[in-house]
């Protein structure tokens, strides 16, 4: 029985698994009730479990029957804290927490996958590491992970790494995506705090207004941006946050804002840290004012592997059919802290259209959305491609 057919077989127990998860999500890098659930579906495999000490993560390791090197699986556990508009009969319980990124769904396909290559353990010319994640929302969690071993969790590190992400948007329900290279952005944070002198609102000359120069500050960011990168190695600067003033006619002390910023390279990744500053510290001495702005590092780039990506296609089309995976002309802007393994390892990161079949994916509600849905059918193929991919790697 091939491994598509093995997870139809086991497509309601995956059903059941997500929709638990779905309703009582957990944040960031502690999840414990994620974690018991995950044990419980592993349970009775013949698996090397262990558990994080610093985080509620699962790792879990499958020995083939013959001798040789690892394959990593990823799927990361953890969700949002948005509060869920969706009526549906398995809806978050807990209030303004949600699974609106599809993690609850990625649990699931792993903990499937370990179900089907445990059933052909003996075909395995080497190991499989379940990688259980949590804090992928902001939290390094697969920072922490490694540190804490999990590519090491096999004995030698892995010779390939794989993760999957589901979109409710975007892409039709079914259809797999990848590409090589840069896959996803890096994505760091810009922190500013211009510093005036307050005063009234009627009288502006005898005061220092921190607004008005932070309103100057965040147009000219946009405009650097656009005349100083190159169009085809893109970045992204997005202020997400303004906080200024108290009253209509009272000038502040001091104005805050703070962006994201997205890059594909190295070089523009050091040039907008530089570039940055250089912006808010010229247009704040022009006013008179003094600035603070700090740069943090977050999420590196997501870079595959060309080899694994082309792989990935491959094993899709022989296990799918043709039209299945299709590569992806451009990367996307979101970010993704499976990054840390594909710095270590080589891999790739794919993702799963998950869109209802009753919605289309160019409106659909998108990832992180409250009213984000993700289709159940995709279960099973999902769960399907991990396996076949470890298998495949290891044969």
């Amino acid at each position: 029985m091939s491994f598509t057919e093995s997870a139809r077989d086991m497509r309601d127990d995956l059903i059941q698994l997500r929709h638990s998860l779905h309703t009582t999500p957990e944040l960031g890098l502690h999840l414990p009730r994620t974690q018991e659930k995950v044990l419980a579906a592993l349970d009775g495999l013949p698996l090397e479990v262990t558990t994080g000490t610093s985080l509620s993560s699962v790792t879990a390791v499958l020995r083939g029957g013959r001798p040789g090197p690892a394959v990593l699986l990823r799927g990361d556990m953890d969700a949002l804290p948005v509060a869920e508009k969706n009526d549906l009969p398995y809806v978050s319980q807990l209030p303004g927490q949600m699974h609106a990124c599809g993690h609850d769904l990625h649990t699931a396909m792993l903990a499937g996958a370990a179900r089907l290559l445990s059933a052909r353990r003996e075909e395995l010319a080497g190991d499989v590491i379940f990688m259980f994640q949590p804090g992928e929302e902001g939290h390094e969690g697969a920072k922490h992970m490694i540190a804490e071993g999990v590519l090491d969790a096999a004995g030698a590190r892995p010779v390939a790494a794989y993760g999957m992400h589901v979109v409710s948007a975007m892409l039709p329900p079914g259809l797999f995506a990848s590409r090589p290279g840069p896959i996803m952005a890096a994505a760091d944070t810009f922190l500013v705090t211009v510093k005036g002198r307050g005063g009234h609102g009627s009288s502006p000359h005898r005061s220092l207004d921190p607004i008005a120069a932070g309103c100057e500050m965040v147009t000219a960011l946009q405009t650097m941006v656009t005349r100083g990168f190159d169009v085809f190695d893109p970045v992204v600067v997005t202020v997400g946050s303004f906080h200024g003033g108290s009253a209509d006619n009272v000038i502040p002390d001091e104005a805050r804002f703070e962006a994201t910023v997205r890059t594909f390279s190295k070089d523009n990744r050091a040039k907008i840290r530089r570039r940055l500053v250089e912006v808010v510290r010229g247009i704040a001495a022009a006013h008179g004012l003094e600035v603070e702005a700090s740069f943090g590092m977050g999420y590196p780039v997501t870079v595959n592997d060309d080899s694994e990506a082309a792989f990935v296609g491959r094993t899709a089309d022989e296990l799918f059919g043709p039209g299945r995976y299709f590569v992806s002309p451009q990367p996307i802007m979101g970010s993704e802290d499976f990054s840390y393994v594909l710095e270590e390892v080589p891999g790739a990161f794919v993702f799963l259209g998950a869109c209802p079949a009753d919605r289309d994916p160019a409106t659909a509600p998108y990832n992180h959305s409250p009213e984000a849905v993700f289709d159940d059918s995709v279960l099973s193929d999902g769960a399907a491609l991990y396996a076949t991919l470890a298998h495949a790697r290891l044969s």
